[in-house]
C-alpha cells in the first residue's frame, strides 16, 4: 500500500511557496482521505481539484487544500488560479517526465496542502513558486527524502527561519565551556557580547552568579545568546526534581547535580532532565571513586564533570587518567566527560589528549582584559567551528 509523504519550501517575500502533500493508492488511507477532504468543506478552508485549466484536471487527481484562511474574493482568485493552475502543472509535468510513473496516474491521488500569504500579490511569483515548490515535493515524496542520515546530521545544526534562532545539542566535541562565576550581571553581559562567534562554545551559568540572582539571570543570559547551549551550574544536593524545573523554565539546556548528592537525588534529577529532553552534567568534585559512583546509578548522566575546585587547585592534581578510565569503563555509552578547575592554554592539550569531550574554563577568560582574544588561544588549540565549511545544498 502506498503512502509517500513530501514537502518543499520555496520562494521569497509574502508570494513564498510552502508545500505539504501525501501520494497514495485510491484505495488506501490516502484515497480514503481524499474523498473526505473533497467531500468535507469547512469556512475558508474548501477543497478544490488541481487543474490545468477550467475542465482539464491533472492525473493523478490532486486535492488542494488552503492552509490560510481564504476570507475574501481576492483570497479566493489567488488560490483558484496561479496557485491551483502551478501545482496542476507541476503533477502533470511529474507525470510526463516519468518522475510519477506512468501506469499510476489513474492509480494514485494526491492531497496538497498550499499556502498563499494573505498579502501576496504578484501572480508570476505565486505560480512559479508554487510550481517549483510542489514539484520538488512530489520529487522528495517518491525518493523518500530526506535519508535518516540526513535528519540526525542536520537536526543539531538547523536553524528554523521562522523562529530565527537554533537549539543545539552536544554532538561533535570537543567544546569549550566558558563558566560565567563572576557574580555580576552586567559584567556577565559584557563578557557574552566580547565572546568570538564559535560553534564549539557552551555557556555556563556559574554557581555564584545564580546564587545572586536566582535562576531568573538564566532568562537574562538567554536574551543574549538565543542560539547557545546554556548549562545552569546549581549544583544540586537534594530536591533534584525540583531544581532541574526551575532551570528548564528558564531556558537552560543542562543543569548540573553534585556527585555528593545521594543516589536518589541523583536518580530523580537525571529521570527529570531525560523526561524534559535537557542535559543532566554530573559533577565530580570531591568524590573519590567516579567509577564506582556512575555505576551505582539507575542511569547514567550525559555528562561527567572530573572538577578540580578552585580553593584546592594548589594541592590536587588533574586527573587527567580518570577521563580515560571513564570512557574505557562506559564505552558505547552516550557519556561525555568533562574537565575542570584551572585549565589554561598551556595545559588544554593534556585536557584533549586525554580524549576529554568539554574543558570548562572560567576565571582565565572571565577576568581576562581581552575577552575575546583569551577565547581564541582555547579554541586554536581545538577543532575548527562546526559549519565553517558547510555548503548549503538542499
Amino acid at each position: 500500500m502506498v503512502f509517500l509523504v513530501g514537502e518543499a519550501l520555496l520562494g521569497k517575500g509574502n508570494e513564498i511557496s510552502h508545500i505539504d502533500l501525501v501520494i497514495g493508492d485510491k484505495d488506501g488511507p490516502v484515497g480514503k482521505a481524499f474523498v473526505e477532504a473533497l467531500s468535507t468543506v469547512s469556512v475558508g478552508h474548501s477543497p478544490l481539484l488541481a487543474v490545468i485549466r477550467p475542465n482539464l484536471p491533472c492525473k493523478p487527481y490532486c486535492a488542494i487544500i488552503p492552509k490560510v484562511t481564504v476570507k475574501d474574493l481576492d483570497d479566493a482568485s489567488k488560490i483558484f488560479g496561479p496557485a491551483q493552475a502551478a501545482v496542476a502543472k507541476a503533477v502533470a509535468d511529474a507525470l510526463e517526465e516519468e518522475i510519477i510513473p506512468k501506469d499510476k496516474a489513474d492509480k494514485w491521488v494526491i492531497i496538497c496542502s498550499v499556502f498563499i500569504h494573505p498579502d501576496a500579490k504578484d501572480y508570476q511569483r505565486i505560480f512559479r513558486y508554487n510550481y517549483s515548490a510542489t514539484r520538488l515535493a512530489i520529487k522528495r515524496a517518491i525518493a523518500g527524502y530526506p535519508p535518516l542520515e540526513k535528519i540526525i546530521y542536520d537536526k543539531d545544526r538547523a536553524t528554523h527561519p521562522i523562529m530565527g534562532f537554533r537549539v543545539p545539542r552536544l554532538w561533535r566535541p570537543p567544546y569549550l565551556q566558558i563558566a560565567l562565576d563572576v557574580p555580576s550581571l552586567e559584567k556577565v553581559k559584557k563578557i557574552i557580547q566580547t565572546l568570538p562567534r564559535s560553534d564549539n562554545l557552551i555557556l555556563e551559568a556559574g554557581t555564584p552568579l545564580i546564587k545572586r540572582y536566582g535562576t531568573e539571570v538564566l532568562g537574562e543570559i538567554r536574551e543574549l545568546a538565543k542560539s547557545k547551549f546554556l548549562v545552569a551550574d546549581l549544583k544540586t544536593l537534594d530536591v533534584g526534581k525540583v531544581e532541574v524545573d526551575l532551570a528548564f523554565d528558564e531556558t537552560a539546556d543542562a543543569v548540573v547535580v553534585a556527585g555528593l548528592a545521594a543516589n536518589d537525588t541523583i536518580d530523580k534529577f537525571i529521570y527529570e532532565t531525560d523526561r524534559l529532553g535537557i542535559y543532566s552534567f554530573l559533577d565530580m568534585m570531591n568524590v573519590p571513586d567516579v567509577v564506582e559512583k556512575l555505576q551505582s546509578l539507575k542511569a547514567l548522566p550525559n555528562v561527567v564533570i572530573l572538577h578540580r575546585g578552585i580553593d584546592t587547585e594548589g594541592s590536587a592534581a588533574h586527573r587527567w587518567d580518570i577521563v580515560k578510565q571513564v570512557k574505557t569503563t562506559f564505552k558505547g555509552k552516550r557519556l561525555l566527560v568533562a574537565v575542570a578547575g584551572g585549565i589554561r592554554p598551556s595545559n588544554i592539550s593534556d585536557a584533549i589528549k586525554a580524549k576529554a569531550d568539554i574543558i570548562v574554563v572560567g576565571r582565565y577568560i572571565t577576568q581576562s582584559k581581552d575577552v575575546e582574544r583569551s577565547t581564541r588561544e582555547f579554541l586554536s588549540q581545538m577543532q575548527g567551528d562546526i559549519d565553517l565549511f558547510r555548503v548549503h545544498t538542499e
